[in-house]
């Protein structure tokens, strides 16, 4: 049996020379390496503004939503948008394990995982396509894939249905991030914090803020922050357009006494949401861009043209315990899993 790159570059076709993540095409034959893993694919979790795009191109049309799938890995081997350039990810049973890995990994064949990298870089098969749950960006599949060496991967947990943990799991790195960020007495906020991403944000700050701080909760949908009030998650709950920075910056003067927030999340799964985030941000604050729909471009000179000298973070989906953090959420509150049971299972 071959050996493999750690991270994969053995199976880039075009261009070559680079990781798989950026190629355009990857060789996606389902005989593994020495040094990877195979797994029999059950469910994809796309992430979420590559779904919408490929819904919006569909017109929602399902078997044409399957069709899109099929055609972006017949074409690049993998599941990336070629609009958005993201993945998502899945779960599935480990089908077999390289003999380079054997002994060095906590796997054996027969274990549930959810993988914790990208489907961008995946190496993936569709044979078929079964449900498609339009409201949770989830897509039930006949496939397989390969894990290479430096794939990070969770373990299924046994008290947390499958499909609820592959949602929270998709998003893990927003609310492991937001821990990190947020400090006691900070003013939060969370534009698209009503989403699936947006409710472990909100939770996590609101834990580490404490009765000092302030988490606002911004998104476009009445009837979604209507269900979230219940939750108490967050202090006060804005409802308008992302894109129109000058009312988003207008509702948070106006809760902060002019005094604006000391960090920023969008979450938000469309494009053209960069401004309202960065006017909402006080002089040295913080933005930290969740969403893969974020243009960086858009927002650093955005920045430069509004003035505002403020860091700004890319939505790195992976920090360190970053899925323990987002389980132990639904474990510690009763509320939030019956409420992700309900909108994301």
């Amino acid at each position: 049996m071959r050996r493999g790159n750690l991270y994969g570059t053995h199976r880039v076709i075009e261009p070559k020379g680079i990781l798989p993540q950026p190629a355009t095409k990857i060789d996606n034959n389902m005989e593994i390496y020495d040094n990877e893993i195979l797994i029999d694919v059950q469910t994809l979790n796309i992430d979420s503004a590559s779904f919408t795009q490929i819904h919006d191109q569909a017109a929602g049309n399902v078997e044409k939503i399957k069709e899109i799938m099929m055609g972006i890995v017949l074409e690049r081997g993998k599941h990336q948008n070629p609009v958005t350039g993201s993945g998502g990810m899945l779960i599935g049973t480990v089908e077999k394990i390289g003999h380079a890995l054997e002994g060095k990994i906590d796997l054996k064949v027969g274990d549930k995982i959810a993988t914790l990298v990208s489907l961008s870089l995946t190496p993936l098969r569709i044979d078929e396509i079964g449900a498609v749950r339009e409201d949770i960006d989830q897509v039930d599949i006949k496939g397989k894939a390969i894990l290479f060496e430096s794939g990070i991967y969770a373990k299924l947990p046994t008290d947390i249905p499958g499909n609820l943990a592959l949602s929270v799991l998709d998003v893990a790195g927003a609310p492991a991030q937001t821990a990190k960020l947020v400090k006691e007495g900070d003013t939060v906020l969370i534009i698209g914090g009503a989403g699936k991403s947006g409710i472990l944000c909100l939770y996590e700050a609101k834990k580490i803020a404490g009765p000092k701080g302030k988490v606002i909760c911004f998104d476009y949908s009445k009837e979604t922050l209507e269900l979230v009030k219940g939750l108490g998650v967050a202090d006060i709950f804005m409802q308008g357009d992302a894109t129109n920075a000058v009312d988003v910056y207008n509702q948070v003067m106006e809760a902060t006494d002019g005094k604006l927030c000391d960090l920023v999340i969008s979450n938000v799964s469309r494009p053209n949401c960069e401004l309202g985030a960065i006017l909402s941000t006080k002089d040295s604050g913080t933005v930290y861009f969740f969403s893969m729909a974020t243009s960086f471009t858009q927002a650093a000179l955005g920045a430069e043209g509004v003035g505002k000298d403020i860091t700004m973070l890319i939505g790195n989906g992976y920090t360190r315990g970053h899925a323990e953090v987002a389980l132990q959420i639904i474990r510690e509150s009763k509320t939030l899993r019956d409420f992700y049971t309900k909108m994301y299972a």
